[in-house]
């Protein structure tokens, strides 16, 4: 007798980032399609950056003060417990009276980690007032400990960078271990809070910042201005993932999970043939149903470089070649929250389910844009510095 599918759903998710602090209030930021940005002074140059809005950083600031051990965290973990706490409290995983629940995993990543922590203790280290509290809360590993005592979680706790890959990377793993049975429930995401001044210029060293402070979209994903136009933005988002045979109908669903790899031809580790991308898409592509591999829709990485923009847009006609899919980003409104992206992505993809639509980027760029009939699947793809690329699949039961 063969034995029935199993799927592994989305109960729920939670997020926070330039455009809200939940699905309505960022839905409402969709619609609206008003870019995210606000500039900056830094190093004496007015710089683009999207920063959370007044009420999401309220929404931050009230979890601050519901526990006094929140004070000493980084602003990335403070992100990554309020996306997961959200998600947790949706899928119904928050339970009284429940010390500890086993069967639920963790896996929240972060490109850069702790950074403004980072940075100020290092700052104190110069002053030689280093605090008792440098070492435990910079580690890499206190995203996911304490997101795990925020949720009750007493199963697998992962914290891991592989930088702009690594939220797609946290979903893979939970896609990994609902599968093996090493997790009955998991939470998988990613988060950032890269608007500090050394990240913003690490970013500038590269070449590849916007310059763009007093444009309305700084952020310009492939724009037919040839220009770089990166801008960094934080936020934070969290998936509370579980195995389930026959899922109710509208229920999100990670269709498949494609990893890919490319041996370093530059410093940032993209060809310009994007294998990575084609690697990361074709993996994911052969895991769906033979007789049926449409993808509607795909949410680009695509940051706002010349560079890195065209090869997933080569990448992308060298896998579908005259059946190419929409295409479409988020990062024109919010733009790149480096280990957050995928996931800040990914949650765009359920709001476009939803919604069966999305907004065009209104600036001259090179794609043709039109809107599919009807969005059933799209693919989310990612990619960071050192040759890495992923690539997620999600549709929803009964489209």
């Amino acid at each position: 007798m063969r034995e029935e599918k199993k799927h592994i759903v989305i109960r729920g998710y939670g997020t926070i980032s330039p455009l809200g602090f939940d699905a309505e209030s960022i839905a409402r930021a969709y619609a609206a399609g008003k870019p995210a940005f606000a500039s900056i002074l830094h190093q004496g140059q007015p710089t683009p950056v999207a920063a959370l809005p007044a009420e999401a950083e309220q929404k931050l600031q009230q979890l601050l003060q519901a526990n006094p051990n929140y004070k000493q965290l980084d602003r990335s973990v403070l992100m990554a417990v309020y996306a997961a706490k959200q998600a947790a409290e949706q899928a119904g995983w928050l339970k009284e009276g429940v010390s500890v629940d086993d069967a639920l995993a963790v896996n929240i990543g972060s490109s850069r980690g702790a950074t403004g922590l980072f940075e100020q203790h290092f700052e104190a280290f110069q002053q030689e007032t280093l605090s008792s509290s440098a070492s435990p809360t910079t580690t890499l590993g206190n995203l996911s400990s304490w997101v795990a005592h925020a949720v009750n979680a007493g199963g697998g706790q992962i914290s891991h960078s592989i930088t702009c890959s690594t939220a797609l990377m946290a979903v893979a793993n939970g896609v990994a271990w609902l599968k093996a049975g090493m997790a009955k429930r998991f939470l998988a995401g990613g988060t950032e809070a890269p608007l500090t001044d050394f990240t913003i210029a690490q970013m500038k060293a590269v070449g590849i910042y916007s310059k763009l402070s007093d444009h309305p979209y700084p952020c310009q994903p492939y724009a037919a201005e040839k220009q770089n136009t990166f801008t960094l933005g934080e936020g934070a988002a969290v998936f509370a993932l579980e195995q389930v045979q026959n899922p109710k109908k509208g229920t999100p669903v990670i269709e498949a999970v494609g990893l890919g790899f490319e041996k370093l031809v530059s410093k940032t580790g993209i060809s310009a043939e994007g294998i990575n991308f084609q690697k990361s898409m074709r993996q994911a592509l052969a895991q769906l149903p033979e007789h049926d591999r449409q993808v509607d829709l795909i949410i680009t990485h695509t940051p706002g470089t010349r560079a890195g923009d065209k090869a997933e847009l080569t990448a992308i006609e060298a896998v579908f070649k005259d059946g190419i899919p929409a295409i479409t980003t988020n990062k024109w409104l919010i733009g790149h929250t480096l280990g957050a992206s995928g996931a800040l992505s990914l949650e765009y993809a359920l709001h476009v389910l939803q919604q069966q639509q999305y907004t065009f980027t209104p600036y001259p760029n090179l794609l043709e844009q039109q809107m599919p009939q009807s969005i059933k699947r799209i693919m989310v793809n990612a990619a960071g510095f050192g040759g890495n690329a992923a690539s997620v699949v999600v549709g929803i039961t009964g489209k």
